[in-house]
């Protein structure tokens, strides 16, 4: 082998090389990174678990406001009135018996 050939041989293995670990560097980012394949699996995990959350606490509101609404001065329930004093001062009447 002439010098030539040897320098052309070795410029081809280095770009080749370089070439390969290029290469590496993004498949790996690809899926490893901050906006790789499991950082996007991760990302919809936690979508699903914010949606199942979201749910719920839009149904306790739903809940509170119809509460609120019926102990408001439009629309007075007597009976959530009463359980709610009873509640909160912790009050029974003579002869009831009071199961938690």
């Amino acid at each position: 082998m002439t010098q030539d050939t040897q320098s052309s041989a070795l410029q081809g293995a280095l770009v080749g090389g370089l070439a390969l670990a290029l290469g590496l560097y993004f498949a790996f980012h690809a899926v490893q990174g901050e906006y790789g394949l499991f950082s996007r699996v991760q990302i919809e995990a936690d979508e699903r678990g914010l949606i199942v959350e979201r749910d719920a606490l839009m149904a306790e509101l739903a809940a509170l406001e119809n509460k609120t609404r019926r102990l408001s001065d439009d629309f007075l329930d007597l009976d959530l009135l009463e359980e709610r004093a009873r509640d909160v001062l912790g009050v029974v009447r003579p002869g009831e018996l009071v199961i938690r």
